[in-house]
This record gives C-alpha cells, sequence and structure tokens, in this order.
C-alpha cells in the first residue's frame, strides 16, 4: 500500500515539475497544462517540487448506465481524499446503455470536452480510434500510471492494443467475461424443478412457470440496437461448443460475421447459414409465439429494471452471479423472491477460446484539456482504499469488507459498476454473496493458463477501409438482428430482408478484415 501511494506522489511530483518548467503564468484556460502548478502546500510525500501544490481540476467522465442514489456522498469523500494530492473533482455523466453509443459519438464528434470516456470493442472504439478521437496513452501512462499499470499483467497490455498502441485502459478483472442466466429460484423450487444443468432444463422451467405463474414473464433478454450480443438467441454463442462460434473483430456484437474452429478465417453467415446459429432464431421464435419472451421486448431500455420487478422468471446478464444490487431490489419489490445464476460455460481447461481483449475500456479523449490529470486519476483508484471507495462506496454504510478480496453490499443505495470506469483484477473484490459455483469460475478465468489463446491474440482491425460499408451495414442491422434473435418476427421473412438489403456491405468489410487477419498471421511467422 505505502509504495503505490508512493508512486502516485511521485507522478503527481513529476507533473509538478513539468507544468512548473513551461511557467505558470503562460498557460491559459484552454491549455492541457491548466493543471499547471501554484504555490501552497505540497501534496503528502512529494518531494521537489515541496512549495507547490496542483491547481484543483475538475474531469469530466461518461460512463453507462444509470447514477446510483448515494453517489454523491462517495463522490465527495473521494473528492476529499484527493483534495491534497491529485486535487481532483469528479463530474460524472450517466448514459443509459441503450443510447450509449450515439450520445458518445455525437460527444466526441462535435468536441465536447470529456476527459475520460467509456469505450469498448463491442460499441465503437474501432472507428473512434481510427476517426482519431483517442490519446495514445504511453507516455501518459510511463509518467503517472505507474500503479494503472501495476494492477493489470503484461498479457491484458499485450492483448488490447488497437492498431499498435494503447489507446485505453483496459477494464476487467479476469480474462473471459461471465455469462448467466438469472433464474428465479423460489419458482424452481416451489414447482419441484431440481437445479438446472442444461438449457433445456432451462425452457422445461419456463413453460412450467407459463403454465402455473399468470403474472410472471418467464423469459427476458435485451432488445435495443446497442444490445444485440444479450438478445435471446445470440447469447446462446457464449456457452455452446464443438465448434465455439466467436463474434468478430469487425462487427462486435454482431455474428453475421464470426470466427470458428480458430483458423484465422472469417465466416459470413449471409455466404452459408450456420445451422446451428439458424437454430437459435428459430428456438426463439418459437419461444416468443408461445409467449414465453417477453411480448415488448424490443421496446425495453431498463432490463435491469424490469427483473427487479419480480416479474421475470428466467434473464440474461453478462457477468458471473447474482448481482447484490438486483438481489437487494428484488427482496424489496418482491419479498420472498430469490435468484440463482445459471451458466453453461465449461469450467475445464483449454476449453475456451480467447484473444484476451477485455470488454470494456477507459479513454482519455484527445479533446481532453487535462490528460496528465485523467491518468494520474487512473493511476490514484488504483489504490486498494481508494478502489473500494469507488467500486463499492462508503464503508459501513454501503458495503463491508469480507477477509482480503469479497465484500458485501448494503443496501442499494450504492451499486458496484466499476467495470464502467475503474476496473482491473488485482484490487477487485468479489461478492461475498455469490455462490460457490460462480466464485470458482471467477477464479478458474483469472488464470490464463485455463484457457485457449487465439490465434488472433494482439490482432487489431482497422476500420477506417471500409467505414462508410460498416455505417451502412450497422444501419441496416439495427432493423433485422434483434427482431431475429428474440423471436419478435418471421426469421424466414425476416432474414430475407435483412440479407437483401445487408449481404453487400457486410461483403466488404469481411473481405477488408480478412485481408487486415491474413497480414496479420503472416507477420507472426
Amino acid at each position: 500500500m505505502i509504495l503505490r501511494k508512493g508512486l502516485t506522489a511521485a507522478a503527481v511530483t513529476a507533473l509538478l515539475l513539468t507544468t512548473a518548467a513551461c511557467g505558470s503564468n503562460s498557460n491559459d484556460a484552454g491549455n492541457t497544462a491548466s493543471s499547471g502548478a501554484s504555490a501552497s502546500a505540497a501534496p503528502s510525500g512529494t518531494t521537489g517540487a515541496s512549495s507547490a501544490k496542483l491547481d484543483p481540476v475538475t474531469l469530466k467522465i461518461v460512463v453507462p448506465g444509470d447514477r446510483p442514489a448515494e453517489m454523491d456522498a462517495v463522490i465527495k469523500e473521494a473528492e476529499r481524499q484527493m483534495a491534497d494530492t491529485i486535487n481532483v473533482k469528479l463530474d460524472l455523466v450517466f448514459v443509459p446503455w441503450s443510447d450509449l453509443a450515439q450520445k458518445t459519438q455525437v460527444m466526441l464528434a462535435s468536441g465536447e470536452n470529456v476527459d475520460l470516456i467509456f469505450d469498448a470493442p463491442w460499441l465503437h472504439m474501432d472507428q473512434m480510434i481510427s476517426a482519431g478521437y483517442y490519446e495514445p496513452l504511453e507516455d501518459l501512462l510511463d509518467k503517472y500510471g505507474q500503479d494503472a499499470v501495476k494492477v493489470r499483467s503484461q498479457t491484458m497490455f499485450d492483448a488490447n492494443k488497437f492498431q499498435g498502441h494503447i489507446y485505453a485502459l483496459p477494464l476487467g478483472n479476469t480474462h473471459l467475461a461471465g455469462r448467466t442466466y438469472l433464474v428465479r429460484k423460489d419458482l424452481r423450487e416451489k414447482y419441484g424443478v431440481p437445479p438446472i444443468q442444461t438449457y433445456d432444463d432451462l425452457i422445461k422451467f419456463a413453460y412450467k412457470v407459463k403454465e402455473n405463474e399468470k403474472d410472471i414473464v418467464p423469459l427476458l433478454a435485451y432488445g435495443q440496437s446497442g444490445q444485440k450480443d444479450v438478445s435471446w438467441g445470440a447469447f446462446r454463442a457464449f456457452m455452446e461448443y464443438d465448434p465455439q462460434l466467436l463474434r468478430s473483430d469487425a462487427l462486435g456484437q454482431s455474428l453475421v460475421l464470426y470466427y470458428k474452429n480458430n483458423d484465422g478465417k472469417v465466416y459470413n453467415l449471409f455466404d452459408e447459414m450456420e445451422p446451428r446459429v439458424w437454430s437459435w432464431i428459430e428456438d426463439a421464435r418459437k419461444l416468443y409465439t408461445d409467449g414465453l419472451i417477453h411480448p415488448d421486448v424490443l421496446a425495453i431500455k431498463d432490463v435491469v429494471s424490469v427483473i427487479n420487478s419480480g416479474k421475470v422468471a428466467v434473464a440474461v446478464y453478462n457477468e458471473f452471479g447474482v448481482p447484490s444490487s438486483i438481489s437487494s431490489a428484488l427482496a424489496q419489490n418482491s419479498p420472498g423472491a430469490e435468484l440463482e445464476a445459471v451458466t453453461f460455460i465449461k469450467m475445464e481447461k483449454g476449453q475456451n477460446i480467447t484473444n484476451f481483449k477485455q470488454a470494456n475500456f477507459q479513454a482519455i479523449p484527445k479533446v481532453s484539456k487535462n490528460k496528465e490529470r485523467a491518468m494520474l486519476f487512473l493511476n490514484w483508484t488504483a489504490d486498494r482504499d481508494n478502489y473500494d471507495l469507488l467500486a463499492y462506496g462508503i464503508e459501513g454504510q454501503n458495503y463491508e469488507k469480507i477477509g482480503d478480496d469479497q465484500y458485501k453490499q448494503i443496501g442499494s443505495g450504492y451499486s458496484y459498476f466499476p467495470y464502467a470506469w475503474i476496473w482491473n483484477p488485482t484490487t477487485d473484490r468479489l461478492n461475498a454473496g455469490f455462490d460457490e459455483e460462480s466464485i470458482k469460475h471467477y477464479q478458474f478465468n483469472k488464470d490464463a493458463s485455463n484457457l485457449t489463446p487465439s490465434i488472433l491474440t494482439g490482432f487489431s482491425f482497422d476500420p477506417a477501409p471500409v467505414n462508410n460499408a460498416i455505417s451502412l451495414y450497422n444501419a441496416t442491422e439495427d432493423k433485422y438482428y434483434n427482431s431475429l434473435f428474440d423471436g419478435v418476427t418471421d426469421p424466414d421473412e425476416t432474414w430475407s430482408k435483412f440479407k437483401k438489403e445487408a449481404e453487400g456491405n457486410a461483403k466488404k468489410i469481411q473481405v477488408e478484415l480478412q485481408k487486415q487477419i491474413d497480414a496479420f498471421l503472416a507477420s507472426k511467422k
């Protein structure tokens, strides 16, 4: 702990010396060095610039999701603790998941001043990097981010470069993301259904709910255009094998272009429909027409609130385990209701192929006037105590520490969301309320040797040559994809329309992606 704080102090000193050398009187408000030095007491632990203190800076941070009810108290405490060191105030701007792609793109394209912003390969990260919106982070990490580097493995950095550079800090607490079905355990036990072991078991339980619980929706998935990977049918790709079907680097959440067999080839559903994918689409259609999938699945923007209401028997979720925030809300809204986590991801050495690329990232836009301070803040969050505060809230009020690596949430005032801005595998705690199996999954997937590396590990797609085709394709896909994989529309008719409108642009993207993959693989020989 002392070592990490010492490094943070050293980074502060480096910034003080840099800004002092530039001359504090020469910095105007529009300059990056507006976070320069002024004469007052030195931050604790700094040396060399002991007569100076960093001027206060407010960082505008864009994150996805909903603002926790007790966020203000946590931010106030964090700002109090930072006042005598990095002297940062935090302006967190929350953007709903359903609006994330469009709103963040508009922010960046309009030049809005943002200091830190969430992005992801499944969102529009490649496009934003190609368009030049993000600052390469190597120099900033070297000067001001030593601790942020230390809490992430070299594998994490090597596998998460884009076009040869670190354009964003990888966010993750494991090498393989969890995927889970949240199941109403109380209803399963009520009807004498054994613990669910297979997808068929899951569907049988859903039909049992349909027969007996008129006010409960049996199945819930996501239907918004920015949430294609968690539509009902497409979600199954995360948990089925022989072969595994992996989404491509070019289309993020979509399965239209995909990898299989770890052979370095790009497959295209418009060229030849993968029988298993079609079976997922047909299964979703049957479930929807049978009244199991939520009838308004395409219109729901806040899926978690529907889960919290207690009116859903099974829902898809993008992590292992049942989140405390959902458990707490469910207990309040539907006394006696209880969720359990069900996953069909194998926990066998070598079974899961991964390129070790993280799903979430924190970037510093080039328009930021406070790049150095933004990195100092990310570095500050790598300290265990600081991370605990921002990840879980105020100790004794929002959470309780359980041992060295677990926590118990108190109430629902401050929900867990480090995955949106500060996540790392070293200081992150596991939810003590998770079932034993979910904890095993987290621990298993923290060990990179348990996973099979993709031959494309380290590959980064440059979308620039096909940016127009990607934009046109995405606009078309948004009209059809979720309605297909959530079973809302007739598969044959919808696929025919989708293919007619999108296959030309999909082919252009496939050809360019394959060209870049071939060059990447050739460079490794």
